[in-house]
Parts: structure tokens; C-alpha cells; sequence
């Protein structure tokens, strides 16, 4: 590992879904930390990483069962600020003497909170600086248990009508616990609390996207050394910037190798390969594919399945090529956290699987590579910000996410060639209406679904049997929740229309309303 001059704040992860928020708001405040799962932060290992402040995660576990994960304990004699979240306010009260009660989920009999809460104050705490100035404060509960007693030494400062103990502190050992998630925007001014958190520890906020780079160069040549990469490129943002900056930190060692599937948006294929050529001294092998992925793809129509048919596939493609590269070693993969917490917990820890991802886990054994992974650990918006510093063009930057099986995903049920081609045809009415009302760069991600369901219309005097498409939309910071776009009617009525008219195939026009959580952004 690199040697960081940074202050560090260490992150033990119980299992959360939304860790890596944590971190994001510690990056939104220029404050370097890491995520470690509780069952490799020994002993050993917080005397190594000697962190200047530590937060306990969330998890799904209940502190109430034999097992259940626990900090080490020469935590709480370490010296240092501690703050607990849901799970990890209940590990401290359990391992510092206090009592927690199982509830809902546990089996026990004590009461569990789902959902907004709002929690009001009950003393004055530095940790609480900027908060309820209107006398309460809205937070995200998440808990199946409770802590029904304190540990010695704790005092209230918060309660919610759910939990007695929301905000507790022992302020002479700096130890803050909340019952609540101060990381998701389901608690508005959850973001000041951390900002607190990390001014009573010290930390001078030097941590940086040009901070990042540096440090992501030195561990790639650390990694790779003079061995050859091969650079698997999808064709979105996530993939592109982390061949650019691999390219900055190997050059020529790298390989770049565009698998064109057959499942990119209309015109993109030739965007992307002149993208690269153009702007880029970087050895790329366009590699089309089509008819191989469309082939295996050809009638599928369980999720599951086309998303492991396309990862196979990716793998026998770049097995092709690196076969051909002499001296490869290395699959490099543009896998962000959102693609990995939704298909195993991201540092190690306890958590439940959404979904599989295409680029995550188990790759390399059979290609005999190794992984390198530079964005493993960000957020969708950070590759943006990294790539502004990478120097990639804002035009490409700026485009909305599009996930690596690309539109197999936007196909719900049997994919075909032909209507792969109607989606191709209503997702660009779609994205030009968006960009001819100036909303293109309002919106986090747009696309169309075509739906796998036929409907009778009506055309002139004749009768249409087409397929009906959904319109989706979303805001998001980070992918791992987004709210729906709030269109005007006349808006979806109007492209409604320009798609029925311009897009043969397409009889019915809907729009995706759910946000997410419970739904995801994309549909499969």
C-alpha cells in the first residue's frame, strides 16, 4: 500500500447497503477515508492503520444473536472519536455495557423504526451544532432493534417517537452514537452531523479528486509494474475514465478493446471510436462483436440470465484479444461501488444481493487475469469529477449513465433484433426531445424501455397491435437512490406523440414514475 500523508478516518463496515455513503459525505468535506469490514478490523490492524476518528456502519445483523459482528474492543480505548450508526450505536452500547432489545426483525419484543422519523432535542452537544433551529429535525430510521439501556458514562441528546436513546454521547471519551442514517438524503441535514463529527476530531479536510488521481496512479504502477493491461471498454463514462487514467499512469502498456455488442444506443458505437482516436494516443482495438452477443442473446428473457450471458461473453471477447496482446496479465474494469454493493457487500461485509452486474466478481479466474479496478471505490459523480481532472471532454462527461449490458437491460422479457431496433429509434426521439427543452443536463439519466407487451391502437382508420414503451427519468447524486424527473404534460404528451408518429413499432407511450428505492433505475 501507498504511504498516505493524509489524516484517516477508518470506516468499520457491519453490512450496510449504503456504507460507501458514509464515505461520500467524508469526500463531500475533503476528508480521506476507508472502508474495512468489522471481521478484518482487528487489533492488529487499528494499531497499523492508526485512524484519526472512526464511524461503525449499519449492518443487518441483530448485536442481540450469538455472533452477530462486533468492533474490536481495543477500540474504545484507542483514543479516539468514535461515532455509531443504526447497527453500530447498538454494537457500542452492547459492547460498552448498555442493553439492547431485539424487536421486529430479531424475534424479540422491542420496537423497530422504519422510514422518516423526526427526532427532537434533549441537551446542547458540539455534534449537533446546526440542527434544530426549527426545533426538530428529519432523519431515515432503519432498525429492527433498540437500545433499551445506556452504557455507562452515555447521556441522551435526541429521541424519536421510536427511540428513546436516537441521539446519545459520552462527550469525556468522544463517543457519539445515532440510532438514525445521517447519510441519506431521507435525513436532510444528516451532512452536518458528519461535518461536526470530523471538526471535533481534527481533520483539516485535504483529501481531493486531484488528491484521488495521484494516489490511484501510484497504486495502479504499483499493481500492474511493467506488466500489459487490457482495458475492456463498454462505451459510458465509468469504463472511458478508467482507461484514461490507467493510460496516464502505464501508457503504452495498455490495451484499450471496445466490444461493440450490438446493444449501444443509436450512433454511439462511432462516437465512442471516434472519441478515442481522435483524442487519445492509446493502442485500441475496436472489437465488433454483434452478431455473437445478439446471437446468444437471440429469445432470452430472464434478467438474470441475459446479464451472465453478457458477462460471459465479455470475457471470452477479451480472452480473444489478450491472447493476441503478448505479455497481458491484467483485465483492467471500470466496476464502480454501486455496481458492487448490489451484487455482494463491497468491503467483505454482510450484505444482501439486489442484483448481478456484468463486470463484478469471479472475472479473472477464467481468463487467467488479474483484476485492476481503480473506481471500484466511487461514486458515479466522482468518475465525472475525475474525469474533468483527467482532462475528458465535458460533452462526454456530461452524457447520462449507461450500464455496461447496455439496452439487454432496457428490453424487459425476449430480446430481438427488431426490437432492439425500435428501442434504439424511441430512446433517441426520447433523448432529443430532452435536449431540444434544454433538460438534458437536469437530468441524472434518461431512457426508454420498451416493454414486453403488445396493445391494440388505433392509426387513421386502421388498427396498430405495437409494442408500448416507458419513458424513464431519474435524479440521483450517486445511483444508489434516485427520485423520478417531474416532466410537465405537455412535455411527455408531446414526445408521446413524436415517438407513436416517427417510430414504427410503438403504438403506446408510458412513464415511470417509481422512484428508488423500491424500484431501480434501470428495469432489469
Amino acid at each position: 500500500m501507498t504511504e498516505i500523508s493524509h489524516d484517516r478516518l477508518l470506516i468499520i463496515d457491519f453490512g450496510s447497503q449504503v456504507t460507501q455513503l458514509i464515505a461520500r459525505r467524508l469526500r463531500e468535506l475533503n476528508v480521506y477515508c476507508e472502508i474495512h469490514p468489522y471481521q478484518n478490523v482487528t487489533d492488529a490492524f487499528l494499531a497499523d492503520f492508526a485512524p484519526k476518528a472512526v464511524i461503525l456502519s449499519g449492518g443487518p445483523d441483530s448485536v442481540t444473536r450469538d455472533g452477530s459482528p462486533r468492533a474490536p474492543e481495543s477500540l474504545f480505548t484507542f483514543g479516539v472519536p468514535v461515532l455509531g450508526i443504526c447497527y453500530g450505536q447498538q454494537v457500542m452500547m452492547q459492547q460498552l455495557g448498555g442493553k439492547v432489545e431485539g424487536g421486529k426483525i430479531s424475534g424479540g419484543g422491542g420496537t423497530a423504526e422504519f422510514g422518516r422519523a423526526f427526532v427532537t432535542p434533549e441537551n446542547t452537544l458540539g455534534l449537533l451544532d446546526g440542527w434544530f433551529a426549527d426545533g426538530k429535525e428529519q432523519v431515515w430510521m432503519s432498525h429492527g432493534d433498540h437500545v433499551s439501556a445506556l452504557a455507562s458514562g452515555f447521556e441522551v441528546y435526541g429521541t424519536s417517537p421510536n427511540a428513546p436513546y436516537a441521539i446519545t454521547a459520552d462527550t469525556s471519551r468522544n463517543f457519539y452514537a445515532v440510532q438514525f442514517h445521517p447519510e441519506v438524503h431521507h435525513t436532510p441535514n444528516g451532512s452536518k452531523l458528519y461535518e461536526n463529527f470530523v471538526k471535533l476530531a481534527g481533520f483539516s479536510g485535504d483529501w481531493t479528486m486531484d488528491a484521488y488521481r495521484e494516489q490511484a496512479i501510484e497504486a495502479i504502477r504499483a499493481q500492474v509494474g511493467d506488466k500489459k493491461v487490457i482495458c475492456g471498454l463498454s462505451g459510458g463514462v465509468d469504463s472511458s475514465v478508467a482507461a484514461v487514467l490507467i493510460h496516464e499512469a502505464i501508457g503504452d502498456q495498455l490495451t484499450c478493446v471496445f466490444v461493440d455488442h450490438g446493444l449501444l444506443r443509436k450512433g454511439e458505437s462511432d462516437e465512442v471510436v471516434a472519441m478515442f482516436r481522435d483524442n487519445y494516443n492509446m493502442q485500441f482495438i475496436h472489437a465488433e462483436e454483434q452478431e455473437l452477443f445478439l446471437g446468444e442473446l437471440d429469445g432470452q428473457d430472464d434478467p438474470e440470465t441475459k446479464r451472465k450471458i453478457i458477462g460471459r461473453l465479455f470475457i471470452d471477447v477479451f480472452q480473444k484479444y489478450a491472447g493476441e496482446i503478448e505479455g497481458a496479465e491484467f483485465l483492467a474494469q471500470g466496476t464502480l461501488y454501486p455496481d458492487v454493493i448490489e451484487s455482494v457487500s463491497f468491503s467483505g461485509g454482510p450484505s444482501v444481493t439486489i442484483k448481478s452486474h456484468h463486470n463484478v466478481g469471479g472475472l479473472p479466474e477464467k481468463m487467467g487475469l488479474k483484476l485492476v479496478e481503480p473506481l471500484r471505490e466511487l461514486f458515479k459523480d466522482e468518475v465525472r469529477a475525475l474525469g474533468r481532472e483527467l482532462g475528458l471532454p465535458s460533452s462526454f462527461i456530461g452524457r447520462h449513465p449507461f450500464p455496461g449490458p447496455g439496452l439487454a437491460i432496457r428490453c424487459p422479457g425476449e430480446i430481438t433484433r427488431a426490437k432492439l431496433d425500435i428501442l434504439r429509434e424511441a430512446d433517441a426521439v426520447y433523448i432529443d426531445q430532452i435536449r431540444k427543452h434544454g433538460l438534458y443536463d437536469e437530468i441524472w439519466q434518461a431512457f426508454v424501455a420498451i416493454l414486453p407487451v403488445r396493445t391494440v391502437g388505433v392509426m387513421g382508420d386502421g388498427r396498430t397491435y405495437d409494442f408500448a414503451c416507458a419513458l424513464r427519468a431519474v435524479n440521483s447524486v450517486d445511483g444508489m437512490t434516485a427520485d423520478y424527473y417531474p416532466f410537465s404534460h405537455e412535455f411527455l404528451g408531446e414526445t408521446a406523440t413524436r415517438i407513436i408518429n416517427e417510430v414504427p413499432g410503438i403504438n403506446r407511450v408510458t412513464y415511470d414514475i417509481t422512484s428508488k428505492p423500491p424500484g431501480t433505475i434501470e428495469w432489469e
